[in-house]
């Protein structure tokens, strides 16, 4: 929570409702249900009453005078004496922890049953040792003398139920996850396995698929192998079997997934009420490896579930077992793993969590690579001098133009930029050039918003006042819902041109399996223009350069890891315009979004909780 927090309808409602249904109503009782229902709004998974005690509040009616909430101690008792606020276990509307955490109910037992999940899931398996030696050298030839964190991560997923491969962009993940299937495939011999890929998005989805086939491709693989190889993933929502009309999915617990691997990609944009779902529905002997990085936006929706499971990213040291296994297959492993630290608390977790450091995308002389690096160090002034000094051909930094200025400026820059999509002849052409550059924003509204950004693309292309639903030819589109019965999800790109065959205005979509996909705009579901997207909208994604509008202020959506995902977004060239003020700020303003899941995870104490990197505040909305 921010120290003063700005209250909506739904917020007094909600607390008004507690409070009727409490036999002793009180305003620390309002005031808890208001802030808690306002927590989660802004994507917390509960409020911390020690963080929102003695602060401001702003209640929805602009006329009464903000209020101020009661000393963290006071508050507990009161609260303990309400009978809508339980223990952890009770079934009442809210549940406060040991910890000083305000639950609602369904977040508590969201957080119990993702927790409990995972721990039940942390035990190792039989693993023919000699074959999986074998194995790592050949998918993992060693080149240095360096530890191969890959290979340390097919050894973990090869001898674990459950394992999250973290790390940023070039990492390899999905290479390495392709290997680490025909690993387990080897070691399953005669018996068929049934391997299934999932992503949040279409397009995620997509370049799941392509990172995978082409790691395939790559590979030497005898033909039983590759023949078992998985050549299709589905989004999260149509893997589980989404219900019309319902909020529940066809598979869980008593209808679960028949595979027994499941490997979900980009899992930091996971949020906590689709983990449960997706935990739920897995059956108990099925395999779960995780790809994701924990440096990126967390989801629109409640919590950080990734950064939660990856400790944040402090370092534990593996287990006496573990690295045993470790030194036998990967040799020695290196110093800054065995770290010392505190008493480890289920260490087991720590065993399932192997962060790849090596970037193949960006070298030691890439600056993206370098700005991404001290971003994530929230190292603001080292940042902005990296960007303004002109030494790196990838990075061009640019004051951020005034009042007019700016649309003339910005017209310049896309007209450019935009230049070989605007003449595109066919749909083919027009989506591969729209892939090589890409506008961003940290907001959908205003001078420096999407909405007004993709207004004055349009414009300067000379497609007229296309605005978002529009219709026109080479209109850029990327639909927000999801319709299952076109196989079209939220995050699926198109682009609108007019048809050869009859003429009229047609909606072309790439493949996943190769080819084009053309549909009537009357047929899709939602959609926006897609000149310029959010930050959060273009997770999942890459292009070959980037153009990032940073707004005049800072806002609580401006943080560090939104100028990190929108950083490494971009493949060969990032250009940012902005203050430099407001730039700092963002490189200081960490998200955090209150949670109890990785206490629960790694236990109170021995977490080797970094609170340096944690510096700083912000909140996250929709965008």
């Amino acid at each position: 929570m921010t120290e003063t927090t700005q209250l909506t309808a739904i917020d007094h409602h909600f607390a008004a409702f507690i409070n009727r249904l409490d036999s002793t109503p009180s305003d620390e009782l309002w005031l808890a249900a208001a802030l808690t229902s306002a927590a989660a709004g802004r994507g917390h998974i509960c409020l911390d009453l020690t963080k929102a005690a003695e602060s401001a509040v702003i209640p929805f009616k602009a006329a009464q005078n903000p209020l101020r909430t009661p000393t963290a101690q006071h508050w507990q008792e009161t609260l303990f004496s309400c009978n809508t606020v339980g223990r952890p276990g009770d079934y009442t509307p809210l549940v406060l922890d040991e910890a000083a955490r305000l639950y609602l109910n369904r977040s508590w037992q969201y957080e119990r049953s993702v927790a409990d999940t995972i721990l039940s899931r942390l035990g190792t398996l039989p693993v023919n040792h000699e074959l999986l030696r074998a194995g790592l050298d050949r998918n993992f030839p060693s080149q240095t003398r360096n530890a191969d964190w890959q290979r340390i991560a097919a050894t973990a997923a090869v001898s674990r139920r459950f394992t999250v491969i973290t790390g940023g962009p070039g990492t390899g993940k999905t290479t390495t996850v392709a290997r680490i299937l025909a690993l387990l495939i080897e070691q399953a011999g005669e018996r068929a396995l049934t391997i299934a890929l999932a992503a949040p998005t279409g397009k995620a989805a997509m370049r799941l698929r392509q990172s995978i086939l082409q790691a395939i491709k790559q590979m030497e693989l005898p033909d039983i192998i590759r023949s078992h190889m998985p050549d299709t993933v589905q989004t999260i929502h149509r893997l589980l079997g989404v219900i019309p009309n319902a909020a529940s999915f066809r598979h869980n617990r008593d209808n679960p997934l028949l595979c027994d691997i499941l490997v979900v990609d980009e899992v930091s944009m996971v949020d906590l009420p689709l983990m449960v779902r997706l935990l739920d529905a897995l059956k108990d002997d099925a395999r779960l490896i995780l790809l994701g990085d924990q440096d990126q936006l967390a989801s629109v929706e409640a919590g950080a579930v990734l950064a939660d499971i990856c400790n944040h990213g402090a370092q534990i040291p593996f287990s006496p077992e573990f690295r045993c296994l470790l030194e036998e297959c990967c040799g020695a492993l290196p110093a800054e793993k065995i770290s010392t630290g505190e008493v480890q608390c289920q260490s087991s977790m720590s065993d399932s969590i192997i962060h790849l450091r090596t970037s193949y995308r960006f070298g030691a002389d890439s600056g993206i690579g370098s700005l991404s690096r001290l971003i994530n160090n929230g190292d603001s002034s080292a940042a902005l001098e990296l960007l303004q000094s002109n030494t790196h051909a990838d990075l061009i930094w640019r004051p951020l133009p005034a009042g007019s200025d700016f649309d003339a400026a910005f017209a310049e820059a896309v007209r450019d930029a935009y230049g070989a999509y605007a003449q595109a002849a066919t749909p083919g052409i027009a989506l591969d050039e729209l892939e090589r550059f890409r506008v961003l924003s940290p907001h959908r509204n205003g001078i420096h918003g999407v909405e007004n950004l993709n207004r004055l693309t349009a414009m300067a292309l000379g497609l007229g006042r296309a605005e978002v639903q529009a219709w026109c030819h080479l209109l850029p589109i990327m639909v927000t819902g999801n319709n299952y019965e076109l196989g079209l999800f939220n995050g699926d790109t198109a682009v609108l041109m007019d048809n050869t065959s009859d003429g009229r205005l047609t909606a072309f979509f790439p493949n996943p399996e190769g080819g084009l996909r053309s549909l009537s705009p009357l047929r899709l579901p939602p959609y926006e223009t897609a000149f310029a997207l959010t930050v959060h909208k273009s997770q999942g994604s890459e292009f070959e350069q980037v153009l990032l509008i940073l707004p005049e202020r800072i806002s609580e959506v401006i943080s560090r890891e939104l100028l990190y995902t929108a950083v490494t977004r971009a493949r060969s060239r990032v250009e940012i315009w902005g203050t430099e003020e407001v730039f700092c700020r963002a490189v200081e303003q960490r998200t955090v979004r209150n949670s109890g899941l990785r206490d629960r995870l790694w236990g109170k104490s021995g977490s080797g909780f970094d609170a340096q990197r944690l510096s700083g505040s912000g909140q996250s909305t929709q965008n």
